[in-house]
């Protein structure tokens, strides 16, 4: 009879030990930091794909890094370098048809169609065995390398800094782009500069939780943080500090239960993005329209 009452806390306690002993381990370690890294950078990058109204720019860059990663096999190359090579060039070579976002999503269509028939044939020429081009839409987040720290390190520290740097140029854009060249921003430039960083976020973070669920640490932290910010400012902060608790919860969860840790990662900051979004709305503007309150600043320098 006194079994039953032992036994629950003698499993927890294991659970706890094997726990503990993972989070002892370097792998688990690398990708534990890896996840904080991208948090700060990749939920900033989402606030621009939502503001710009790009959301085929993820699916996109997903095709074009695997073109890379098809590349990087045949020649030899590090293939996550040529997948950040293959999206970073791809982002600023469609950026002079981001002048309207169905221009955009036409040449998202397009890229997607040749970047995947591209690779498709590259791997069928050189022979390459593609499982491990494909393994990468999965993601493999405990095979996080000393690179791929480094990406994200760089795209921590740049995508903020972007924003703090040009954050009233970058919030008139959000808003409004005619406006904003009417106000002087240069808007090509800075549109060309923000594509290239959410195609080389894309490529970083597909190591993390794969291609294809690369929103769990790009968009969905964004989604939520739109509901709760009425600011630029504030919607940037919201989305990081959503991306940093998402992220760490979703991973220990992943692997206290001993699930992959992609989509535990997915479902958390869906769970998050929904419950926000149940929340009674507080005011009847949409999220952008706070970014107008730089528009004094920006003409006033004209």
């Amino acid at each position: 009879m006194s079994t039953g009452p032992v036994s629950a806390p003698t499993g927890t306690v294991l659970a706890s030990a094997d726990l503990g002993t993972l989070l002892q381990l370097v792998p688990v370690q690398r990708a534990g930091l890896a996840l904080l890294v991208a948090a700060i950078a990749l939920p900033v990058v989402g606030v621009v794909i939502v503001g710009l109204d790009i959301m085929p720019v993820r699916f996109a860059m997903m095709h074009v890094a695997l073109l890379g990663i098809a590349v990087g096999l045949v020649t030899g190359i590090d293939p996550m370098v040529c997948a950040l090579v293959a999206c970073a060039l791809s982002g600023a070579g469609i950026a002079p048809l981001a002048r309207t976002p169905g221009g955009l999503s036409g040449a998202m269509g397009l890229l997607m169609s040749l970047a995947i028939a591209a690779a498709l044939l590259v791997l069928a020429v050189s022979g390459v065995n593609a499982s491990g081009a494909f393994a990468l839409l999965w993601g493999s987040i405990l095979s996080v390398g000393t690179p791929d720290l480094v990406v994200l390190g760089v795209l921590a520290v740049v995508v903020p800094g972007l924003f703090w740097w040009r954050r009233r140029e970058i919030g008139l854009l959000l808003y409004d782009r005619e406006l904003a060249e009417c106000s002087g921003v240069p808007v090509r430039a800075l549109t060309t500069a923000l594509l290239v960083l959410v195609a080389v976020a894309v490529a970083g973070a597909i190591r993390l939780t794969g291609a294809l669920l690369v929103d769990a640490l790009t968009l969905l932290p964004a989604l939520a943080a739109r509901r709760l910010g009425g600011s630029l400012r504030s919607i940037t902060l919201w989305a990081i500090g959503i991306g940093v608790a998402v992220n760490l919860t979703g991973f220990l969860v992943a692997l206290r239960l001993d699930w992959p840790p992609g989509p535990v990662l997915v479902l958390t900051a869906g769970a998050v993005a929904l419950a926000v979004h149940l929340l009674p709305e507080r005011r009847n503007r949409s999220w952008r329209a706070p970014a107008s309150a730089s528009l004094p600043s920006a003409r006033s320098s004209h």
